[in-house]
């Protein structure tokens, strides 16, 4: 068992289409996560370019692009794991894409296997899952619509999930249906499940915020609608335990 383990989901927003500046807003979280001894951070969808599908070809990152530069030199030196989101180069149209930057400095890629109905005009589809493991506790990483799939979290728990971390992008209209839904694959399959949402308007949406971690008893920590918050879990001897930070 991993005690004294931490995990969390980073709400925070996103300015158009500015890659420069979003990054600060990133290294200020993981600042905050480091000082709060957190091993594994996540950042809502598309976090790093904001929720722009009209930009994404123009925007899309390599999987080794120098603008990961920042983060990837953060990771480094704070021995910590960094799941940013931004559009990932692909053959076709680019993916729905997660970096997951480890303390080595390898970046490692996820994409959005399951798109909302229209993100097909501007996206591809992902075709793989991902995952990270620290000792007996494995993560498996998703993107908003995949979370709506329960085939998606289904298929990470037969590959020995116990952790099940989204970004997303979550309206006022989808919150509740949506939580619903991780809240009871928290329950069914004894997982810990977080989701990082944005709290300020990003494209097209206007996202409501409330990130949030769920264990198999029931929430265990939640943003409000509008803070830059970590929601923090942290493994113990009697289970997962929550908090939030402000940052």
């Amino acid at each position: 068992m991993n005690n004294n383990f931490k995990i969390s989901v980073a709400q925070i927003s996103s300015v158009k289409g500015d890659v420069s500046t979003n990054i600060k807003m990133h290294l200020n979280a993981v600042r905050k996560a480091v000082d709060s001894g957190i091993s594994y951070i996540v950042f809502p969808e598309l976090s790093l370019t904001g929720y722009e599908p009209q930009l994404s070809a123009e925007l899309a990152f390599s999987k080794n692009d120098p603008r990961l530069k920042p983060l990837t030199e953060a990771a480094v030196d704070y021995k910590i794991h960094i799941v940013a989101g931004a559009p990932l180069q692909n053959d076709s149209l680019p993916c729905i894409g997660e970096f997951i930057i480890t303390p080595n400095g390898q970046i490692e890629t996820y994409s959005k296997m399951n798109l909302h109905p229209g993100e097909e005009k501007y996206f591809s589809v992902g075709k793989s899952y991902h995952s990270v493991s620290f000792g007996k506790l494995n993560i498996f990483n998703a993107i908003c619509a995949d979370t709506n799939n329960p085939n998606h979290v289904e298929a990470c728990v037969n590959m020995g999930a116990s952790i099940y971390i989204a970004g997303v992008l979550v309206s006022a209209d989808g919150y509740e249906t949506d939580t619903q839904k991780l809240e009871s694959y928290a329950r069914k399959f004894s997982l810990l499940v977080a989701m990082a949402n944005y709290n300020k308007p990003t494209g097209a949406w206007v996202p409501t915020g409330k990130s949030a971690i769920w264990g198999p008893s029931g929430l265990i920590a939640a943003a409000d609608r509008t803070q830059n918050t970590l929601v923090v879990a942290e493994n113990s001897y009697s289970g997962w335990k929550g908090a939030t930070v402000e940052i």
